[in-house]
């Protein structure tokens, strides 16, 4: 091929068309930080944003050079088909190179003159930052050759003169259909681009070159990203990293690459990992993105540095709100609340000045910097003692853990409750050195906002891992709409919420919450409903609050907890997998899954489907104390010896 040409990077002109999607029009840091490093080098910075552009964004991005809003429509592919009709072909045969690159991609880590100064080495036509390898078959359904092959990936294509010159090359662009979805822009564009060009005798190549790891896997800027930038010096990862779906991952990793990822850009590079934070807590569903980073945090329920604690302490304003309705289980609650640290705030809520009378005789003689024992209206609960019964002084502190003494009555035997009640405890209040150690957590997480237990898994409530939100979605997203909260909620996705009520929080990421200023008629008067109710929905909304804030909620336990923990489900994978496999539906989880809903789709009998139908309605229609009362006769009716079915409220 003719004019395969090097570039001088003195003298090179540049032509970055930038693509920039954002839903809501908002440009995060990151965009002008990777703009800033791309701008030292390049001529020209032309930014095609598809939909809406907020004012202030536009400002931001101008200053990097012209800007295009145009219809949100045709996705990258027609935003720079749009922007190379708009400078024309005569115009753009003037630049040594034109690149392609969008807001997928984070960095730089490394600066872009490294890629630049690589590459223009290399006599080449076109050339990208990482590759895909080759996937056999074509699971989009648009490749004429019938598989993917090795392809640059589009977050970065140059074109170089000698391409972008070609009659080929033009009439690509010229013809290039209406791209309708996600599943075209790679079929149609990003999946055949280099193999057409290269079949054409047109020279490419990557500035990341692993080809050494085609066998170790075929998409490694998302299955390996730290190896790619600890070893290979790639300048970007993947913004998809934090949200990824992680039946992908766990198909080709432990889940361990996110993390991985993360942790070396915090502390091996110098770019600013609040940068990641900002744009994906923006955006994207939280269970995504505490599970892609392991959000999880196992603490020690034993060890800590006390001097750390009380230097802590002092530089934060730390304080527990705990609602005490039981006075039975008062020295019980006592017991926990003297884990908190000797300068904290402690606020006691209850229903009667005769409990006050009981809360004040016990507590008295706990070390606290100042003890308050507040009556408050019965009329929500637990709730209401924090959203109305402290809101005068909340916002005065730092980092709260809010508590209440907790029975679980509807369900039997007792032992069901009480471990449901030891589990938030345990996973909150449950010795100084935890507590202490939840308060460094967050004093070195700044974006943390909420910390709660794990969920209950146990007896009746082992579905609650699979069906978190219960008959609750549409009065939290009711809610969520109240509140004016935009971030990500889906029935298909749990919130990370504490199911119990007893958690750690950041009252500056609940000011959304707040913002309301709740009153008790807010609340529904008793006698309440086990589930459905607005409580129910704001024990699922603090997560959606705290994110709407700007920080992630996480789930924090003690390393003595998580030890029980990984057993109990080791113990139900095991079982499942055990049945699963002896009967043939196969080793690979989603594949197993998969099977499983096309067995019982396919063989449920008509009888069956009928009857599970009509216990639905019977259930959602029927109050539930009617519910139960028939499902008991009919179950002994039939010589049943098991628990009924409950819906239990987390607190």
């Amino acid at each position: 091929m003719e004019n395969i040409m090097k570039i001088n990077s003195e003298s090179a002109k540049r032509l970055a068309i930038f693509f920039f999607y954002d839903k809501r029009g908002i440009v995060d840091r990151y965009v002008p930080y990777l703009l800033e490093d791309l701008k030292k080098n390049v001529t020209d910075i032309l930014t095609v944003c598809n939909g809406n552009l907020t004012e202030e964004g536009k400002q931001t991005l101008e200053q990097y050079g012209n800007v295009l809003v145009r219809e949100n429509k045709g996705f990258d592919v027609w935003a720079y088909k749009t922007a190379m009709e708009q400078y024309g072909w005569k115009e753009l045969v003037g630049y040594d190179e034109v690149i392609m690159l969008n807001n997928t991609i984070m960095g730089p880590v490394y600066p872009f003159e490294e890629t630049f100064a690589k590459m223009d080495r290399q006599d080449l036509d076109f050339w990208g930052l990482t590759e895909y390898f080759e996937i056999k078959g074509d699971p989009f359904g648009y490749s004429p050759y019938g598989y993917l092959p090795d392809h640059i990936q589009s977050h970065w294509i140059a074109c170089r003169r000698s391409l972008v010159s070609s009659k080929e090359f033009q009439e690509y662009w010229d013809n290039m259909p209406m791209i309708e979805d996600y599943m075209q822009a790679v079929g149609k564009h990003e999946s055949i681009f280099t193999k057409k060009f290269a079949d054409m005798g047109y020279k490419w190549a990557v500035s990341v070159d692993c080809e050494n790891l085609r066998e170790y896997s075929g998409y490694p800027l998302m299955m390996c990203p730290k190896k790619l930038l600890e070893e290979y010096r790639c300048p970007i990862f993947k913004k998809r990293s934090f949200f990824h779906m992680e039946s992908d991952y766990l198909k080709n990793t432990t889940g361990e690459q996110t993390t991985e990822l993360f942790d070396y850009v915090k502390n091996e590079t110098g770019y600013d990992e609040d940068f990641i934070f900002e744009t994906i807590l923006r955006n994207y569903h939280q269970y995504d993105i505490v599970k892609n980073l392991n959000l999880t945090y196992i603490l020690s329920n034993s060890d800590y540095d006390k001097e750390r604690l009380n230097r802590q302490t002092s530089e934060q304003e730390v304080a527990l709100v705990m609602h005490l309705y039981f006075e039975d289980l008062l020295e019980d609650s006592y017991r926990r609340v003297a884990n908190m640290p000797e300068n904290a705030d402690i606020y006691l809520t209850t229903d009667t000045e005769k409990k006050k009378a009981a809360i004040e005789k016990v507590f008295k003689k706990l070390p606290c910097r100042k003890l308050d024992v507040r009556v408050i209206q019965n009329r929500g609960r637990d709730v209401s003692s924090l959203l109305v019964g402290v809101k005068d002084v909340i916002m005065d502190y730092d980092i709260v853990c809010f508590a209440h003494d907790k029975k679980t009555a509807q369900v039997k035997p007792g032992t069901v409750g009480a471990s449901f009640a030891y589990k938030c405890f345990e996973n909150t209040l449950s010795s100084k050195a935890y507590v202490a150690n939840v308060i460094n957590t967050f004093v070195k997480n700044p974006r943390l906002g909420l910390l709660t237990p794990p969920e209950p898994n146990h007896s009746v409530f082992f579905t609650t891992i699979g069906f978190e939100w219960g008959p609750n979605f549409d009065v939290t997203r009711k809610l969520a709409k109240e509140l004016g909260l935009t971030v990500p909620m889906s029935a298909e996705m749990p919130p990370i919420a504490p199911l119990g009520t007893m958690f750690w929080f950041r009252p500056k990421a609940m000011k959304p919450l707040y913002a309301k200023n709740w009153e008790y008629e807010d609340f529904p008067a008793e006698p309440n409903k086990i589930d459905g109710t607005l409580l129910h929905a704001i024990e699922r909304i603090y997560p959606f609050v705290v994110q709407e804030a700007g920080y992630y909620p996480s789930v924090g336990m003690t390393d003595r907890f998580a030890a029980i923990e990984y057993n109990n489900l080791r113990y139900y994978v095991r079982g499942y997998n055990q049945v699963l496999v002896n009967h043939g539906i196969g080793t690979l989880y989603d594949k197993m899954v998969l099977k499983m809903n096309q067995i019982i789709t396919l063989r449920g009998s008509f009888r069956q489907v009928l009857k599970y139908r009509v216990k639905c309605y019977m259930k959602r229609f029927l109050p539930g104390r009617v519910y139960r009362f028939l499902m008991g006769k009919w179950k002994k009716a039939k010589g049943y010896q098991e628990y009924h079915d409950v819906e239990v409220k987390g607190s």
